[in-house]
């Protein structure tokens, strides 16, 4: 029984790492699920380290789900709307972003972190703001650590992360909530 737990947790981890490889590969999650176990991609994902998972550096009531940040889109007045930034990947946000938000990153790059930084400093440090990214599992995110970090050291009281575990097209669009596209 020990040994199967062991093969087992073998074949999840070696899975696992040909996912995270398939990944840099394929903008698909898609394409992903078709991966048979076996494949030469397989094989070769076995060799890469698997990721270190990284924490949060916000809490949960520094968190927004889709659906409640679509609620409050739809129904908060002007000076308390929020305003809502992606700091991801500018070629995601032209083909799908949240309705009215800006874009400003990718916050992995020391530009568009200077970016991001830029463009907040005109906003006031009492808004209601929303920061996401939405390219990847939020937990691997490259862009939405650095820029709830730089917002956060910048003084915003009110920064909240839109939650996105698996990414933008799933968690956003596959929920069927309206997206704008471009710029």
């Amino acid at each position: 029984m020990k040994n199967e737990k062991k093969i087992n947790l073998r074949a999840r981890t070696t899975m696992s790492r040909a996912l995270l490889a398939c990944a840099s590969i394929a903008l698909s999650g898609a394409y992903l699920a078709l991966l048979p176990a076996h494949s030469v991609l397989a094989a070769r994902a076995a060799a890469i380290p698997a990721p270190q998972l990284q924490s949060d550096p916000w809490t949960p009531t520094q968190t927004v789900t889709p659906a409640d940040l679509v609620k409050e889109l739809a129904t908060a007045k002007a000076a308390n709307r929020p305003v809502v930034v992606c700091a991801g990947f500018h070629v995601l946000y032209y083909e799908a972003h949240v309705p009215g938000s800006v874009f400003h990153g990718p916050a992995s790059r020391p530009d568009g972190l200077e970016d991001l930084k830029q463009w907040a400093q005109a906003i006031p440090r009492t808004a209601n703001l929303v920061v996401y990214c939405g390219c990847c599992p939020a937990v691997h995110c490259p862009n939405i650590r650095p820029a709830f970090e730089a917002l956060q050291a910048m003084g915003f009281k009110h920064l909240r992360v839109l939650v996105l575990p698996t990414d933008l097209a799933k968690d956003w669009i596959g929920a069927g909530y309206a997206t704008e596209k471009g710029s």
